[in-house]
């Protein structure tokens, strides 16, 4: 090709150097307005009073119980979560069979229902007024307005992220080394832990990341089903806004803090785990 062809092919594929740095301005006013200046406020307003004030709000009885309630949801409901996203990814991308389709845009259906709408469905069906929750509630063990309830309304808006997460990745790699290792007499566990398994690790731990950081964030679903009792169903995002209504804002913004730590710790792991991922990835390919 002619230098004045190269000159032209450049041009039409190129922005010109003024563009190019007013998209990346643009990029970058969008994250401090939408990202970094929330987050900032989020501290400042923690440490309004002093750090030791900051931190006597979190020894509080109700902060502490709202931290504790946040971590065993997420304990409980992110494993389950990933149970049911391995066994969902397996069934779709292993099998054919009618319906797919539609099986897939199940999953997807908590990405486009309002999170308030599932808890109210929950209360519908469990609540003390219906035929299940009326039978549990007589018996001891109530749903709504106890953790039971708050776990289905965590589990519900939490479980597309890791099946979102393992589909594609286990589409790209197909069946050859399953089929493989069925034909050289493995059997099916021992197909999933020794092959399936590790070829699925990496976008396994990202799905449960990004489900865990979910989990212990929500708030429409739980805020519906919880009752916002507390010290017993008050999770820490409900605790935040009980806190704020009351005008306790260090107290509130403490938590807040608390929270977005919980999140950039959970954004940190995932970062880490790709950067581990693509050296693995580097080093099996000079291989």
């Amino acid at each position: 090709m002619s230098d004045t062809g190269q000159i032209r092919f450049r041009a039409a594929t190129e922005e010109p150097p003024a563009t190019r740095w007013t998209l990346i301005g643009l990029a970058f006013a969008g994250l401090a307005i939408l990202v970094f200046a929330p987050l900032i406020a989020v501290f400042v307003e923690a440490l309004a009073e002093g750090a030791i004030e900051a931190v006597r709000s979190l020894a509080s009885p109700d902060a502490r119980d709202a931290i504790r309630l946040t971590l065993t949801i997420a304990a409980i409901s992110v494993p389950l979560n990933a149970l049911f996203g391995v066994a969902a990814a397996w069934f779709i991308t292993k099998f054919d069979f009618r319906g797919k389709a539609f099986l897939i845009t199940l999953i997807d259906l908590p990405f486009s229902v309002s999170p308030v709408v599932a808890g109210l469905c929950i209360v519908l069906m469990f609540g003390a007024n219906s035929a299940i929750g009326g039978w549990l509630v007589a018996q001891g063990y109530p749903i709504v307005f106890a953790m039971p309830g708050i776990i289905l309304a965590t589990m519900f808006v939490t479980f597309p992220f890791v099946a979102r997460e393992l589909i594609p990745v286990m589409i790209e790699q197909g069946r050859a080394e399953e089929e493989a290792a069925l034909t050289l007499g493995a059997s099916g566990w021992r197909v999933f832990w020794t092959v399936t398994l590790p070829n699925i690790r990496w976008a396994l731990l990202y799905g449960v990341l990004l489900c865990n950081a979910r989990a212990m964030g929500e708030f429409g679903a739980v805020a519906v089903v919880s009752g916002k009792i507390r010290g017993e169903t008050a999770t820490i995002p409900t605790t935040i806004e009980m806190l704020y209504q009351e005008y306790l804002s260090v107290a509130a913004f403490s938590l807040a803090a608390v929270l977005t730590l919980l999140a950039l710790l959970t954004l940190l792991l995932k970062t880490l785990l790709e950067l581990r991922h693509a050296d693995q990835l580097a080093a099996n390919h000079r291989h």
